[in-house]
């Protein structure tokens, strides 16, 4: 059984910083993207930033390029998403995912977390 768990998510003031947690299991994801997206109340499900699970490049929504950051640590089976300098705007709720291949498009993602809540304060 595949589970990805998220974890990290808070309350913050703007300018904040927090550092989100996915923990994966279940399977090999040697080929999988792992993908960071969010949900602000209201909006759709929108792409924040993916990187490879052998390596690679990683891949960032306009909205947070310069301020996030997602790093992967295989031994752990974790994926990380660092975001520095919280805007109001990030509020949302945070899930990792996971997809054969690459690419942003929320549903060609196979595999979900259950999400975790971030709140930016202004």
């Amino acid at each position: 059984q595949v589970q990805l768990v998220e974890s990290g998510g808070g309350l913050v003031q703007a300018g904040a910083s927090l550092r989100l947690s996915c923990v994966v299991s279940g399977r090999t994801f040697s080929g999988y993207s792992m993908g960071w997206f969010r949900r602000a109340p209201g909006k759709e499900r929108e792409f924040v930033a993916r990187i490879h699970w052998s390596g690679g490049s990683a891949y960032y929504a306009d909205s947070v390029k310069g301020r996030f950051t997602i790093s992967r640590d295989n031994a752990k089976n974790t994926v990380y998403l660092q975001m520095n300098n919280l805007k109001p705007e990030d509020t949302a709720v945070y899930y990792c995912a996971a997809r054969y291949g690459a690419g942003d498009k929320p549903q060609n993602y196979d595999y979900w977390g259950q999400g975790t809540q971030v709140t930016v304060s202004s």
